[in-house]
């Protein structure tokens, strides 16, 4: 695991710091086919040591988006779905009121923001995947799911689709406290990004800058998109309505770009839906 070592001259950061990782397995290559690659891991429990139920063997970029995934759906406390494509977003939802069948709904409404850029994608749930989850997900192609466990009935669909990998990984990991990012000679450590638990009754004490004060409706609904929109690679713009997103525009250089990719993939939905932007 990390060693943190002394913090004690009041910047928060070790003056030194090391870390021993097993290796787990070698992949077949990495995030392109001429880049051989292999997985570690350390001691903390999380994706990296993450239970494999059924399917192929996973890739590195199975990893990468997997990772992304499940980060995202477990930022809600609500049962949530998160899918992801390429490391971004393509839909997140939480599951609609009252629903009979809450992670079922929340995948449905998150497959529904683009279902052509789901196609292929990478789907987590931070609650047990139901009989009916996978049944509605019988007939679209996906790479993995994780989740912190599954009905043995939707197991059983699962093991139908022969390339569907499924990852089981309990609820009870640990996020990382420290975001870390290498680069050459050195390598850039932060706080993780992470959001206070009360951040729904947060949204109480935001500031009004201009219009009229929404709904409290309106704000459930902005603290989801504030939340969707911390998965969203910059520049990053959520389109919102009844706390699913209804579009995304991400990954561009500018902003009005992504403005209006999110409104074009939201189409109609766009109308009376909210807006979360990282900057």
């Amino acid at each position: 695991g990390n060693v943190l070592t002394d913090t004690s001259d009041g910047t928060g950061f070790p003056a030194w710091t090391g870390a021993t990782w097993e290796r787990a397995s070698v992949l077949r290559y990495g995030e392109n086919p001429h880049q051989p690659a292999a997985l570690y891991r350390h001691a903390r429990n999380g994706l990296a040591s993450a239970e494999q139920l059924h399917g192929k063997e996973m890739s590195y970029n199975n990893y990468v988006d997997t990772d992304a995934a499940r980060r995202a759906a477990s930022d809600f406390t609500q049962p949530a779905v998160a899918i992801i494509k390429h490391a971004n977003p393509c839909g997140i939802a939480i599951a609609a009121p009252n629903a009979l069948d809450p992670i079922a709904s929340a995948h449905l409404r998150a497959h529904e923001c683009d279902p052509v850029s789901a196609f292929g994608g990478v789907i987590a749930a931070n609650r047990t995947v139901t009989l009916k989850m996978a049944e509605n997900l019988r007939d679209i192609f996906t790479e993995v799911i994780v989740a912190p466990d599954f009905e043995p009935e939707a197991l059983e669909v699962f093991k139908l689709k022969k390339n569907l990998r499924v990852l089981r990984l309990p609820a009870d990991w640990r996020q990382e406290p420290m975001d870390v990012r290498l680069l050459s000679g050195g390598l850039l450590l932060q706080d993780a990004d992470r959001f206070p638990a009360e951040i729904e009754s947060l949204v109480d004490g935001w500031e009004l800058v201009a219009g009229e004060m929404p709904a409290d409706d309106a704000k459930s609904n902005l603290a989801f998109a504030w939340k969707a929109c911390r998965a969203v690679k910059s520049n990053a713009i959520v389109l919102a309505q009844g706390s699913a997103t209804v579009g995304i525009g991400m990954g561009q250089v500018n902003r009005v770009d992504s403005c209006r990719l999110a409104v074009e993939r939201a189409g109609d939905r766009a109308a009376g839906s909210v807006a979360a932007s990282d900057a």
